[in-house]
């Protein structure tokens, strides 16, 4: 029978490594925390046109985000907990609403450096961006700028609906597929009723100068 002393001797590495886990997965918390912060901060910047702000933005996002998942190099089961992959998310969604907003190619989930789970996650909520920026258009005036957002994300959904795996797999992709439809819907609703709202305009004006021609035209 064993001595309460030979286990607690035994059980010494064992509450070391325990204790090295934690510092670790506290380490990636905190470094997750401020990727997450920084990838927000950036998306501010990029629908404020503060361009080079959103870029060092990204690039701290990114390193908090390197940080992390150095943190946890040798302990996998605590790396895909979550918060790394949210934080993951995080970034991609910044990466890929800058490339949106600027009506440039969207870069996929190895030229932006994350999962493709973060990734699809990233793009999904990209189309939430979009509709801000599609909106601000449309306060504008600049409707056909509008509409190609618009476009943007509806060619968005139409790749995420292509996604046919387990939600255990995509971290719940279908949920976040189910929110970027409607979304656009709404999106559409919106741009629609611009339009008729502009074409009302149009037509009021052209009336008005018919109006005011064939007044000039009298003796």
């Amino acid at each position: 029978m064993s001595e309460p002393g030979d286990l607690l001797e035994l059980s010494e590495p064992v509450r070391a490594r325990f204790a090295d886990r934690h510092g670790a997965r506290e380490e990636a918390i905190q470094r997750s925390r401020e990727a997450i912060r920084a990838a927000a901060n950036a998306i501010r910047a990029i629908h404020r046109g503060e361009d080079e702000v959103a870029v060092g933005l990204l690039r701290e996002s990114r390193e908090r985000l390197d940080d992390a998942v150095a943190a946890l190099e040798t302990y996998p089961e605590v790396l895909h907990a979550g918060f790394v992959g949210d934080a993951a998310k995080e970034y991609a969604e910044a990466v890929l609403t800058r490339a949106a907003v600027a009506g440039q190619r969207l870069p996929g989930p190895e030229d932006v450096g994350v999962d493709d789970a973060s990734w699809l996650h990233g793009l999904a909520e990209t189309v939430g961006e979009l509709r801000r920026a599609c909106l601000d258009r449309v306060r504008a005036g600049d409707l056909a700028s509008a509409e190609a957002a618009l476009g943007q994300m509806q060619e968005i959904h139409s790749v995420l609906v292509t996604i046919d795996a387990p939600d255990g797999l995509t971290r719940g992709l279908r949920r976040a597929t189910d929110a970027s439809r409607a979304i656009i819907e709404r999106t559409r609703g919106d741009v629609t009723t611009a339009a008729g709202q502009r074409a009302l305009r149009q037509a009021l004006d052209a009336h008005r100068e018919a109006i005011e021609r064939m007044l000039g035209e009298q003796p």
